[in-house]
């Protein structure tokens, strides 16, 4: 793991980016890294766009601020593209990765960058096929995963199933981890 990772989560509220944040931020600490997680919104409604955020590291964290230059952007929903500026203050050499069905390529041109990575994984079709909701978070994990390296699939779902296992009954279990898998394999990055 590089010294600090950044990660901004884009979302509509009751998609599960903070829920998403938390859980990568938990997956970190389990691997003993130093994490951040927290949320930014006011008193939206249901489907309103909130901004979530996550800071891994393997050295103590000694900011505690927004993140401005992700190195990592995640989109859990297409339709903010348009209204939101999802790709602002990514790095150089970052990747953003949206829930779609575009192609990568389809995406880098829509959203008008020629730098860092692209990545785009039907993470709503994942949720609809395996939880039967378009819950679109435990999927976008899974490519996150994937994208970056900086979790293997396994560690993931061995932390879905401590964590969801405390709340949920093993076949909601089984599902998210199945979203996890799809997401993982089905990714394409450009």
């Amino acid at each position: 793991m590089q010294q600090l990772t950044e990660i901004r989560w884009h979302a509509r509220a009751g998609q599960g980016a903070v829920t998403a944040a938390k859980l990568v931020a938990d997956t970190a600490l389990e691997l003993d890294q130093y994490i951040q997680a927290m949320p930014e919104y006011g008193p939206e409604r249901m489907g309103a766009p909130i901004q979530a955020f996550t800071r891994l590291s393997a050295a103590p964290i000694e900011i505690h601020c927004n993140i401005e230059d992700p190195n990592v952007v995640v989109v859990l929903d297409e339709s903010l593209l348009p209204i939101v500026d999802v790709a602002r203050g990514l790095t150089a050499d970052g990747t953003i990765i949206v829930n779609t069905c575009k192609t990568p390529e389809e995406i880098r041109r829509e959203l008008g960058i020629d730098h860092g990575h692209v990545a785009t994984v039907d993470a709503s079709g994942i949720s609809l096929a395996t939880l039967k909701r378009d819950i679109p978070n435990t999927p976008m994990i899974g490519a996150l995963a994937k994208v970056t390296g900086l979790f293997t699939l396994e560690q993931v779902a061995d932390h879905l199933r401590k964590s969801f296992g405390k709340k949920f009954t093993a076949e909601v279990v089984d599902a998210n981890v199945e979203s996890v898998t799809r997401a993982y394999r089905e990714v394409a990055a450009a």
